[in-house]
């Protein structure tokens, strides 16, 4: 590899846990109840952002005060809780814990940077909550993707560089928030649009070994 490779950062839902399903039935149920048009369409501008952001994509400019907007979070957030509780360490994705401990065995920093509220409750399902090194989630900064701020601020609390690190992401927000960041980004099943630095199905049979030849092939970062 081209650089010193010292850590992984990863997402949580769509890169470590199989929650996207969840989160789209969550909101699907409250655009039922609040006859709301929604589809897997604008879910997909919904995934890998803050709460609030991504009611604001749900509503799609309709009218609605405070209350409207915290009683249908609360009702969001009530069905997701109780998929949440279902999910077990089979609902990790294909290759997420395998990778992850391999980079633990071979010394490399381990951080998860999430825009989810709920992000610890998952790892705990999971059982993976002593696998990193730094856990932020979306309480931890106060501008959330495409914002960088969480990317950059697991980087500092891990003692690394951008250049030093490598970002796994699904989402359009999350791809943006890590290439705004100075990071390179492997992008897990995400939209080809959003320009990953190294795009994969998903992180089935991606190793360190993987890494540093994908990225051995990386274009210069000075000229990209």
């Amino acid at each position: 590899m081209a650089f010193d490779l010292r850590a992984l950062i990863f997402d949580l839902d769509g890169v470590i846990a199989d929650t996207n399903p969840s989160h789209y039935h969550s909101w699907a149920a409250v655009a039922h109840e609040e006859n709301i048009p929604f589809s897997p369409a604008r879910f997909e501008h919904m995934k890998g952002v803050y709460r609030w952001d991504a009611l604001h994509f749900f509503l799609h400019g309709r009218p609605h005060s405070k209350e409207d907007a915290d009683r249908i979070m609360a009702r969001k957030n009530a069905h997701y809780h109780e998929l949440l509780l279902q999910m077990s360490p089979a609902d990790a994705l294909p290759g997420a814990v395998e990778l992850i401990d391999e980079a633990r065995a071979a010394g490399l920093k381990l951080g998860l940077a999430s825009s989810s509220m709920n992000a610890r409750n998952v790892l705990r399902q999971l059982q993976l909550t002593d696998r990193f090194h730094v856990l932020n989630d979306g309480a931890s900064v106060e501008r959330h993707k495409p914002a960088p701020d969480v990317f950059l601020q697991t980087a500092e609390q891990l003692g690394v560089t951008p250049d030093e690190a490598i970002i796994f992401e699904d989402s359009l927000a999350g791809v943006a928030a890590a290439l705004a960041g100075g990071f390179r980004v492997v992008g897990v099943a995400a939209d080809p649009a959003s320009k990953p630095t190294v795009l994969v199905p998903s992180l089935s049979g991606i190793t360190l070994a993987w890494l540093h030849t994908a990225f051995a092939a990386e274009p210069n970062r000075s000229e990209a």
